[in-house]
């Protein structure tokens, strides 16, 4: 697509607020709804909203995080609007960005950290970015502490489905291109079960690509609040919790050494509460 009109980014902001409130909705009724062990032990968790501005009037955005839940020890579902220019050091790295360094940028970013092991910990996110080019990009996976055949089948079928409705190939490539980046190489190991994960989407038509990114969202919305309640309500051993505090230290050391996201946020004069808000609030290392 050519460099994004002000209709376009301000229909993909809206759509970004728009599955922002629909995840928190759905994260806050499954609090509601919880009968096992942190129903007795923890109120309802609920999100607070913290706006933040960027310096140099370069646009904000709204941090929302829920913590000490009965089922989301820590969650966060975060929309940022974003503009400025790339500092010599990055805008090399970003398509567009060599000819002028001013740079437009939306998204939303979802993480979270459930307080039972048996509920795996989810990563969303999707972002439409404008330099001289225009383009979306997103994805979303799964890192449970223990797989589970159905829920990993499942999770990949919805974002088959969203694929598939758009471009047959589509899910093949985000597939391994997600296997690929959410990967450890120091520990030679997957972070999760996967996936899909794109970038750099334009296709020309900037229709056919916000659609798709709007499923994206839609498809992450439907299954994962599935997933967390058919185990929420199970008990677990100190031994599984254990497990999963080592589990997300895993998590921790990609998003802090590998992901492209935080180096972004954090190039860019991002607010860093919020770029870091994917960090867990308990972790440890054997």
């Amino acid at each position: 697509m050519t460099a994004g009109t002000n209709e376009q980014k301000d229909r993909a902001t809206m759509w970004f607020k728009d599955l922002r409130d629909q995840l928190c909705a759905a994260l806050e009724a499954i609090e509601d709804d919880c009968t096992g062990e942190g129903a007795d032990k923890f109120s309802p968790g609920r999100f607070e909203r913290t706006a933040w501005d960027r310096d140099n009037d370069g646009g904000g955005g709204e941090m929302s995080v829920l913590r000490g839940g009965r089922v989301l020890e820590k969650a966060g579902v975060n929309v940022s609007i974003v503009h400025g220019e790339f500092s010599e050091e990055f805008r090399a790295k970003i398509p567009g960005a060599a000819e002028d360094p001013r740079f437009w940028a939306a998204g939303i970013s979802l993480v979270v950290h459930p307080r039972s092991p048996r509920v795996p910990i989810a990563h969303m996110n999707t972002r439409m970015i404008v330099t001289t080019k225009g383009w979306f990009g997103g994805g979303g996976d799964l890192t449970p502490v223990f797989p589970i055949d159905e829920d990993t089948a499942d999770f990949h079928g919805a974002f088959k489905g969203a694929c598939d409705a758009h471009d047959p190939e589509y899910y093949p490539k985000f597939k391994e291109w997600c296997d690929r980046y959410f990967y450890l190489p120091h520990r030679e190991e997957a972070r999760g079960v996967g996936g899909i994960f794109y970038d750099n989407l334009d296709t020309g038509d900037w229709e056919k690509d916000f659609e798709f990114t709007q499923d994206v969202g839609r498809s992450f919305l439907n299954i994962y609040p599935q997933i967390i309640r058919r185990h929420m309500d199970e008990p677990w051993t100190d031994e599984e919790k254990q497990k999963q505090l080592v589990k997300r230290g895993r998590y921790v050391e990609f998003n802090l050494i590998y992901d492209r996201g935080t180096l972004f946020g954090l190039k860019t004069g991002g607010n860093t509460e919020a770029i870091l808000m994917s960090l867990p609030p308990e972790v440890t290392w054997p």
